[in-house]
Order: structure tokens, then C-alpha cells, then sequence
């Protein structure tokens, strides 16, 4: 296992986010698109709209993030945080980033009062699915995600 460090990321930190996260947007099969990226990514940091966490290897080389969301979940009256993103570039998988992320993360959502982290992954990325279970998170097997696109 590679020595890392996470920390949150601020608006310095842009450009190195950015990177990663088009490389996380390929994998979803999205076009490369690094100005798109740079602009979404400055925003939520600008504007405090999501809380990103940034894994470097030893040498403080941006390897991996994992960006949140807050909200809120009516039904518990509470807030939670959506885990929304969570990507580790391939040369740097198996290093333990995407644990340390979800370690932060969860840390992060307990030291802000939130009662629950939500994610959800694509059917077929079962080294996602795989790190989740072995943290303790549950697949639903009671609600059906719908999405309307706009």
C-alpha cells in the first residue's frame, strides 16, 4: 500500500480536481471536456455547494477525490450528505485512495451531524460496489430510483 494523505479541497486546488474529475466523467462515457470540468468543479468550491476531498500519494500528487453534497432526508427530518462522486485514477487503484476518500467522508459527515451518506454506482462497476459493501453500506432493495431528464 502507497503512503497518501487526504485532505479537503479548496478553491486552489481546482485544476488538479478538475483533472481527475474528467477522467471520472469518462468513465461514465462522457466526453472529454477539461474547460466544462474546471468551471463546474471552481463552482460548488466557490460557492460552498460541495464538500471535495483530494487523496495524494506520497509525493503530493493529486490522485483520486470524492465530492459531496449536502441535503437533507425528510423522512429522518435531518441532514445527509449524497457521496456523488468517487474517483481514483487506474494508475493509482489498489493504493488504498478510495478507501482513505470513504473513510473521510464518512468522517467528514459525522463530525458536520449527518445521519446518513447515500450513493449510488452504475450496475456494473463491481469494484465500487465491492469497496461500498466492505464499508458497510447497504444496497437498497426497497426503493426504486427514478431520474427525469431535462
Amino acid at each position: 500500500m502507497t503512503t497518501l494523505s487526504v485532505r479537503r479541497a479548496t478553491t486552489a486546488d481546482v485544476a488538479a480536481v478538475a483533472r481527475l474529475f474528467n477522467g471520472y466523467r469518462q468513465f461514465y462515457q462522457q466526453g472529454s471536456d477539461l474547460a466544462l470540468c474546471e468551471r463546474f468543479i471552481g463552482e460548488r468550491l466557490a460557492q460552498d455547494q460541495s464538500v471535495i476531498f483530494l487523496a495524494e500519494d506520497a509525493g503530493g500528487e493529486p490522485i483520486g477525490f470524492t465530492q459531496l453534497y449536502p441535503t437533507f432526508c425528510s423522512v429522518a427530518a435531518a441532514p445527509i450528505y449524497v457521496l456523488y462522486d468517487l474517483f481514483v485514477a487506474p494508475e493509482s487503484r489498489k493504493s488504498g485512495a478510495g478507501r482513505a476518500l470513504m473513510m473521510r467522508a464518512r468522517q467528514h459527515a459525522e463530525e458536520t451531524g449527518a445521519v446518513r451518506l447515500d450513493l449510488s454506482t452504475a450496475k456494473d462497476n463491481f469494484a465500487g460496489q465491492h469497496l461500498y459493501e466492505s464499508l458497510g453500506y447497504e444496497r437498497d432493495s426497497v426503493y426504486y430510483v427514478y431520474n427525469l431528464s431535462l
